[in-house]
């Protein structure tokens, strides 16, 4: 696309099915060279990632060719079958259905790229549920409990 100039820096956040903590610190980085992989394959950006053992939150650059709603779908499947063939867990593992997406502009990308780093200190004082719902809230998004994760008891 010749003469198109663009911005677009997006935090994606999904879960490991039911919240269970599957992502173990022995492989995670291995887990998030993969996603990268996937990211700059699709010639998409990757600013940031980390997570902890239930969920984990990216930062990219998008282009304006990029559907992210793909994007999303094929670093899914793929890390599904990435974990699965490397036997990185013993359990069944899947990513739960859906994710957030959140636009930020280039004055906030220091701001978030800390954050995401900063994902386990930040998750010893708040869960992961009470996390996505203040982003959910502070970015004025309309929406369901019916249709948000299944939030378990035990392991929000």
């Amino acid at each position: 696309m010749s003469g198109t100039f663009t911005q677009i820096y997006i935090q994606i956040v999904f879960a490991v099915k039911n919240r269970n903590a599957l992502i173990h610190q022995d492989w995670e980085n291995d887990l998030f060279k993969y996603i990268t992989g996937i990211v700059q394959n699709k010639r998409q950006k990757m600013l940031a990632i980390n997570g902890t053992g239930n969920h984990i939150h990216f930062l990219i650059g998008m282009k304006p060719t990029c559907c992210l709603s793909d994007l999303v779908r094929e670093i899914k499947k793929s890390s599904n079958t990435f974990i699965s063939d490397k036997k990185f867990t013993r359990f069944s593992f899947q990513w739960q259905e859906g994710f957030g997406a959140f636009s930020y502009s280039h004055s906030n990308l220091n701001n978030v790229i800390q954050y995401i780093n900063n994902q386990k200190e930040h998750h010893r004082k708040k869960s992961f549920k009470d996390e996505y719902l203040d982003f959910l809230d502070k970015f004025e998004i309309d929406y369901n409990d019916e249709y948000l994760f299944e939030w378990l008891e035990d392991n929000t």
